[in-house]
């Protein structure tokens, strides 16, 4: 028995004096032995340039038994630096920390592991990059370059208070700091702020704990919130295996100026739109062979209008698909400008997107550098449409397709005047400038739809049937029509029409004077027939013929897209006697955004031209819409007029052109 006293008190006399050294020793001393140590693992310049201390604190709470009674090592290092490989650009230091305290577990030494209770990093800053050819900082020696180590490690808490974490990434065109602070309960909280994909970035939220990041089959919990330009998007969720992602499930709010900003954060091409918010659930996969995200069953306002619908992301090669089906049950079509470059709210700060002073035509430039980055499949309807009374659409629906910066529209249909536009549109932005080929088929346009806020076109019954093909190259709405080549047509065949419009273009004051005062009448219409070349941007008439029992109209002169101006004459041919007559020709003339009706007698005859001929004060419209000749029988009294009228051009009056 007092050998094995004299033993025990030996071995504690011995912890004693270790304990002692330990406590006493100066650790400065072995500085340069953890210096190059650590250097020579990591292949970069490592330094402790501070004060190196240690000392013995109590074990935590969490000891049991014996083991509460026997110290941990404290270990506080100062101002510690590591090196960055010498491609990098951001400067000599990958990292730089203000001070490192780490706590030991002394028994797991004696099976050679190293157990860390507790790594708290306090003022670090730490720059991770990448290079344009994909290398990075973060990877040191590789594996099979390093001997293997007898020596196992463990961390059970790690910490960053006032840290920063620089990611700088040049082929993104990111370069973004994120302030991360641990709370007492684990809790990461953050502040972001930087570039990315060249646009301005910032944001914040918490996260669950930096050590949950290196586990697998964990929910990590996520509240963020993140702004590109005037974009703000919250998500609210759980990341499955944040280490190695396999899954994704957030509720995922977003709000923003515009659909397109969200393309330097998501890579995914959006249009142009209006002020928007949406909100819904976004589920993803993220398996190695079949990466897809999917925001789901999404609801939100486009300007004053409702969007619903799914949308799906899949990570694929040559590029990534968007597919999906978007609805809108109320559809105001302002809200679609901002989609045609029409918007002169949205465009009041871009000056390529600004309508020039005096001109309508849409001269927002197409963004087609954008349209080779992703294939698009997305099934688009507007069920109500919230309009101007005067436009007599009713409802849209169109497919959108994007196939390797090919942009189509096929088919893209209204309901418009009680028929059907149906439209195929197809802009190959691979070409600069794009090339764009339009195909138009209307049926069954009612007259008195038409026009709706024209009293005297509500006791006609005609229809409009017909087609147009163009072609164009431009990369904005106004240089593709004004570069436009085809031909445009249109026919009115067997119905009947005011005869208050005919008495007005036949330019019989009397008679439009007692039809107007005393009443209308229906009158028979043997055809209107309409056929426009187009060529470099001037559509010219072909043949424009409106023919019943009463009055012979044509016109002649082209509509100039390039220069939104108007040419055209009018001139009207009775076919009986009137009380008073005037035989002088109907100029519509002027721009597209101030026309001009007029004759070379009289305001009266001018203000009956404004009500004239079936919207020839519309053709600059309705000839993008236009309609092909269906051609009517071989009996019609039309015949023989349409082939009389295309003997007989009739030259413009001189002076005009």
């Amino acid at each position: 028995m007092k050998i094995a006293g004299i033993a025990f008190g030996a071995v504690v006399v011995t912890l004693a004096l270790l304990l002692a050294f330990a406590s006493a020793f100066d650790w400065n001393r072995i500085k340069p032995w953890v210096n190059d140590k650590v250097s020579e693992a990591t292949g970069r310049p490592f330094a402790i340039n501070g004060d190196l201390s240690f000392r013995w604190e109590r074990p935590p709470e969490q000891q049991a038994g014996w083991r509460r009674f026997i110290p941990w090592p404290h270990i506080r290092a100062l101002d510690i630096s590591l090196g960055n490989p010498g491609w990098a650009r951001t400067g000599p230091l990958m990292a730089r920390v203000k001070q490192v305290d780490t706590t030991i577990s002394p028994l797991p030494l004696l099976t050679k592991t190293i157990s860390i209770g507790t790594l708290v990093v306090d003022g670090g800053d730490v720059i991770l990059e990448k290079s344009k050819d994909d290398k990075n900082n973060w990877t040191f020696k590789k594996e099979e370059e390093q001997k293997p180590s007898a020596w196992d490690f463990a961390l059970h808490s790690l910490a960053i208070k006032n840290g920063n974490v620089r990611y700088v990434d040049p082929a993104k065109k990111a370069d973004a700091t994120a302030r991360i602070d641990t709370s007492s309960d684990g809790t990461v909280n953050f502040r972001l702020g930087g570039i990315f994909n060249g646009e301005k970035v910032s944001g914040g939220g918490k996260a669950g704990g930096l050590l949950t990041l290196m586990k697998r089959n964990v929910q990590y919990p996520v509240d963020a919130t993140l702004k590109v330009v005037e974009t703000t998007i919250t998500a609210d969720g759980r990341l499955t295996d944040p280490a190695h992602p396999t899954a994704l499930d957030v509720k995922l709010k977003i709000l923003g100026a515009s659909m397109a900003d969200l393309f330097p954060l998501s890579g995914v091409v959006l249009p142009e739109t209006p002020k928007f918010s949406t909100e819904g659930r976004v589920i993803g996969s993220f398996k190695p062979d079949d990466i897809r995200v999917r925001y789901e069953k999404f609801q939100g306002r486009v300007g004053q209008s409702d969007i619903a619908g799914t949308l799906e992301y899949l990570h694929r090669k040559p590029r990534p698909l968007l597919s999906g089906e978007v609805v809108s049950n109320q559809l105001r079509l302002t809200d679609l400008r901002a989609l045609v470059g029409t918007d002169e709210e949205a465009n009041k700060d871009d000056e390529k997107a600004k309508i020039p002073p005096g001109k309508v035509l849409p001269v927002s430039p197409f963004k087609t550098d954008r349209w080779g980055k992703m294939d698009v499949k997305v099934k688009f309807s507007g069920k109500r449409i919230i309009r101007d009374a005067a436009l007599p659409i009713d409802n849209v629906e169109t497919h959108v397709t994007m196939d390797n910066g090919v942009l189509a529209l096929a088919p893209l249909n209204f309901g418009i005047a009680g028929g059907r536009l149906t439209t195929q549109l197809n802009i190959d932005g691979r070409n600069n400038p794009a090339k764009a080929r339009m195909k138009v088929s209307a049926r069954g346009l009612r007259l008195k739809e038409m026009f709706p806020k024209a009293e005297t076109m509500q006791a006609s019954i005609g229809e409009v049937n017909g087609d147009a093909e163009l072609s164009a190259v431009g990369n904005s709405f106004a240089a593709l029509l004004a570069s436009s080549n085809g031909e445009v047509k249109s026919l009115i065949h067997q119905g009947s029409i005011s005869k208050f419009i005919l008495e007005a273009a036949g330019l019989n004051i009397a008679s439009a004077l007692a039809a107007k005062l005393f009443g209308d009448r229906q009158v028979r219409l043997n055809c209107m027939a309409v056929d426009f070349g187009v060529k470099n941007g001037v559509m010219q008439t072909r043949l424009f013929v409106i023919d019943t029992n009463d009055a012979t109209i044509t016109a002649d002169g082209n509509i100039n897209f390039a220069e939104e101006k108007l040419n055209l004459t009018i001139n009207p041919e009775s076919k009986g006697v009137r009380i008073i007559s005037l035989r002088s020709p109907l100029y519509v003339s002027g721009t597209f955004k101030n026309p001009d009706f007029g004759v070379d007698k009289g305001v009266v005859a001018a203000k009956a031209a404004a009500a004239t001929v079936l919207g020839v004060a519309a053709a600059p419209a309705a000839a993008l819409l236009a309609l092909i000749n269906p051609g009517p029988a071989e009996d019609s009294p039309c015949v023989p007029l349409l082939k009389e009228a295309g003997k007989k051009p009739r030259a413009p009056p001189p002076g005009r052109k």
